[in-house]
């Protein structure tokens, strides 16, 4: 009876022990069965008719969704204007795909480099990857890097393929705004994390590069390069345009937000403000990310970066589901 006790105990040992050694196998299929859920739901028709994800403040002083539909068509200063250098800008930023309540949406992303390994993170706004209004945090989130190169409107015939968040990141300070409005505006930023391997295979990181991010805030006058795919108006959002200028603050939020001259429309939310960039390479360093406009004016927005947007990344860096960091 003893001999037989000892043999259970060890056969039950062995049972408890299997599920374990499968738990990082198991993990891994869910990711790569919900890469594959999302890449199905982005038919050329839904990634071809989402629409620009941006807000923009009227004379009354309160932000509203731009309902534009996707368009036809020393010191450096352009306002608006396609990006011919190519360089690693073109393939490390790209294109951002979601889905909120009220439909489908586009908006733009940058790699960031996250010294981590099984996991790369995308930067944009967050109100890219999160509304209290529109259903919290957005559905089916997914990048397309390199879009300019073959805006094909597929994940398999994109350039890099599709990769798909497993964790969106916001902070607190947007999340409790209320809306979008004088705070969220200076809140933000999102940080998507890409864990499965992307359509195509590989690491999304390794494979179209990244950039590093600064959080410390920026000086009015200093020279920034702003990137995006705007998808309204006179653009088409097949075309990474930039523009390039000093900043300044802007008076309509207190001074609390950084704006740049640009003629960008709805669908360059999320792109990157970077400095010091250099047109040669096409490297640069994360300083913003585009965030709002006003109505019939060719300026562009962009909150401060701060100790906020450090504890948010650094959070996205851990994060194994949708975060908001306070």
């Amino acid at each position: 009876m003893r001999r037989s006790r000892t043999l259970i105990s060890i056969g039950l040992l062995v049972s408890l022990a299997l599920p374990l050694a499968a738990a990082p196998v198991l993990a891994k299929d869910h990711a790569t069965a919900e890469r594959d859920r999302i890449a199905a739901y982005w038919t050329k028709e839904r990634i071809a008719n989402a629409r620009p994800r941006d807000f923009v403040k009227g004379a009354g002083g309160t932000f509203v969704q731009n309902k534009g539909k996707p368009g036809g068509g020393g010191t450096t200063s352009v306002i608006g204007a396609s990006w011919t250098k190519n360089g690693q800008v073109v393939t490390t930023t790209g294109k951002v795909l979601f889905t909120l309540n009220s439909g489908d949406y586009i908006c733009t992303g940058t790699v960031v480099t996250d010294g981590t390994t099984g996991r790369s993170i995308v930067i944009s706004a967050a109100h890219c990857a999160w509304d209290g209004e529109d259903g919290g945090f957005a559905r089916n989130w997914t990048f397309i890097p390199e879009f300019d190169t073959t805006p094909t409107y597929t994940c398999a015939q994109a350039k890099w393929g599709c990769w798909m968040a497993s964790a969106l990141v916001v902070n607190r300070g947007f999340t409790s705004a209320g809306g979008f409005n004088d705070q969220a505006v200076q809140y933000d930023w999102s940080f998507a994390v890409v864990t499965a391997a992307g359509t195509k295979g590989g690491t999304l990181d390794t494979s179209v590069g990244s950039f590093a991010i600064d959080t410390t805030t920026m000086s009015v006058n200093d020279q920034v390069y702003d990137f995006g795919y705007p998808a309204a108006g006179k653009y088409h959002g097949s075309d990474l345009i930039y523009c390039a200028d000093q900043i300044f603050t802007d008076p309509g939020t207190g001074n609390a937000t950084f704006g740049i001259d640009c003629d960008m429309t709805g669908g360059s939310s999320g792109g990157p403000w970077l400095r010091p960039f250099t047109e040669g390479n096409g490297v640069g360093t994360i300083r913003g990310v585009n965030s709002y406009g006003y109505s019939g004016v060719k300026k562009e927005y962009a909150s401060k970066f701060n100790t906020n947007t450090g504890n948010t990344f650094t959070a996205a860096k851990s994060a194994t589901s949708n975060t908001i960091v306070n």
